[in-house]
């Protein structure tokens, strides 16, 4: 927001520089600018002087004198720019165009904080993409909740947004499932010794058996299927199983709030021959061999550390076979940009996926698509791991999760970590009604501006507090002005979490803010004797519920009147 004000009076100053050939330098550098480490020696730093020294053959501070001498003030835009260090230039912003930018923020309401860098681009984000083998645990948890609030930021960043479920409903693991539900039909438990290694033992699994002998007709997302009800009918089994773990994946998401645009199942890439044609046209450019009586892809080629088995000797293909054909059909319906979120364990896929979509030889470019890998979630309670579900046996669903804390500390909780750190997920802290809990921090912050709010309409303040009626020109302490410049960054913020996929930094925003406010609440009276400065104060407030009610949201969590 003030950043992109700053900036093209930095610029035009080099630009006026370079004209009266103080500056001799091109092509001219970028204008970047940061923000001090110590806020008392300004509001935003920049390091030009320092990037055009050498090829000056000047100081930085010389090139920082000559670019200052051009800079002007940008109509009282800027109070004071000065040299520090070995050449930084650090700019202070005017206390009125600070004050100034709460009109810009009441004036883009529900979609401040929105920008459009994105510029109206494609950009396809799969996340989720779950096995239909079982509810969705909390590894998929953490997936759903980066992918979507990923999905929410490139959004509100000004990207056109497609959220895509990628499910791998072919394969052992669903062969196994088919098994698994069989032997339900027929009786048997998991303490059989005819039960299979690879067998599903959850609960859930007697739940679809009871529901297939039933002959009920399932829907999910794009699929509907009916049980013939026939215990023998492994095809059958398999269809209804499949569909009737996808409702309830589909069930467990709702939970959660999150949606997609597109399904894509496994099987519908062997059945419309698009694995079989890609393996075709990787042999014809010359990208594969055989040895063992399996077929090889020459990853090396492309960067990989060894070679691929791509088919085996029984004939099947290995798993990223598939996903080299999902990929080249995500190219061939227009998206130019694609992030894949996905867990840690998924590592060993980018190279070998990347690998294939480049000796395809289409012209896919590398590095294409682009990852978003999350590290493992450990839940805890009673300072002790959860290991096991009722539900799942075997694992902790999201389900139980959101059931147990909510949906709103539960989305929270999975994004207050960078994707790539590893998660400790405390279910005792999630459910305190406290300061210690950070949702709860930060939810309550907006509870307390409403119920101020409340409190100044009985003394005869009215909502909303308009411009006309407050002079914004009071809000000069410290406190006020510190909160009007942490409420100016969530544009800059959105932009960073959709340039560098990671919502998280959201999080830390929103708990920074929500401490900025108590801070500001605890130390200034807003309503007080002096009506101008109340009007003031409270205008304040409106602008700083908005900007957490609008942050809220796009995490996919509300912002409640009262706590």
């Amino acid at each position: 927001m003030m950043r992109n004000r700053i900036t093209p009076l930095l610029e035009s100053a080099l630009l006026k520089a370079h004209g009266a050939q103080e500056i001799v330098t091109y092509p001219l550098p970028p204008v970047v600018l940061g923000h001090p480490t110590n806020p008392e020696h300004g509001d935003f730093s920049c390091n030009i002087a320092m990037q055009l020294a050498k090829n000056e053959r000047k100081s930085p501070r010389q090139v920082a004198e000559i670019l200052l001498k051009y800079l002007g003030d940008g109509d009282g835009l800027i109070a004071k720019a000065d040299i520090a260090g070995p050449g930084f230039i650090n700019l202070f912003v005017s206390a009125t165009a600070w004050q100034a930018t709460l009109l810009e923020i009441e004036a883009a309401g529900s979609s401040y904080g929105h920008t459009s860098s994105g510029a109206g681009k494609k950009v396809q984000v799969e996340f989720v993409s779950a096995n239909p083998t079982g509810p969705l645990h909390i590894g998929h948890g953490r997936g759903a909740a980066i992918g979507d609030t990923l999905c929410r930021v490139l959004n509100a960043a000004g990207w056109d947004v497609t959220r895509e479920f990628y499910y791998n409903d072919a394969g052992v693991q669903i062969s196994n499932l088919a098994l698994s539900v069989q032997l339900r039909c027929l009786g048997l438990e998991p303490d059989d010794p005819r039960w299979p290694e690879g067998g599903y033992q959850g609960e859930y699994i007697k739940d679809v058996a009871r529901a297939y002998l039933a002959g009920e007709t399932v829907e999910a997302s794009d699929q509907q299927t009916t049980a013939s009800g026939d215990p023998e009918d492994v095809e059958n089994i398999r269809s209804f199983a499949v569909a009737w773990l996808r409702r309830e994946q589909d069930l467990d998401l709702e939970a959660f709030g999150v949606g997609f645009d597109v399904y894509t199942l496994e099987s519908s890439l062997y059945r419309e021959g698009r694995v079989e044609a890609v393996v075709q046209q990787l042999t014809a450019n010359g990208h594969t061999y055989e040895e063992g009586n399996a077929l090889w892809l020459r990853s090396t080629d492309f960067g990989d550390d060894k070679d691929r088995v791509m088919r085996k000797a029984d004939g099947t293909y290995t798993y990223f076979v598939p996903d080299v054909a999902y990929h080249q059909a995500k190219w061939e319906r227009g998206f130019t940009r694609v992030i894949n979120e996905q867990g840690s364990d998924h590592h060993s896929t980018v190279t070998r996926v990347r690998a294939g979509l480049q000796a395809l030889n289409i012209g896919i470019p590398a590095g294409w698509p682009e990852y978003v890998l999350h590290q493992m979630v450990t839940v805890m309670r009673g300072g002790e791991e959860v290991k096991i579900s009722k539900r799942a046996g075997s694992y902790v669903t999201l389900r139980d999760l959101i059931d147990e804390v909510g949906r709103d500390a539960t989305r929270f909780f999975f994004l207050m970590r960078k994707p790539d750190a590893q998660l400790v997920f405390d279910i005792d802290l999630a459910k305190q009604q406290t300061n210690e809990n950070p949702v709860y921090y930060v939810q309550y912050a907006h509870a307390r501006i409403c119920s101020i709010f409340e409190n100044a309409a009985e003394k005869g303040f009215t909502p909303p507090i308009t411009p006309a009626t407050a002079d914004l020109a009071c809000l000069n302490t410290p406190e006020d002005l510190q909160m009007i410049k942490l409420l100016t960054a969530l544009p800059d913020t959105i932009d960073d979490c959709a340039i560098h996929f990671e919502p998280h930094r959201l999080t830390y925003y929103l708990s920074e803010l929500a401490s900025c406010f108590h801070s500001f609440y605890n130390k200034n009276r807003v309503i007080s004797e002096d009506s101008t400065l109340t009007a003031a104060r409270l205008y304040l407030l409106q602008r700083t519920a908005q900007t957490l009610k609008n942050a809220l949201a796009i995490l996919g969590i509300t912002a409640p009147e009262r706590m």
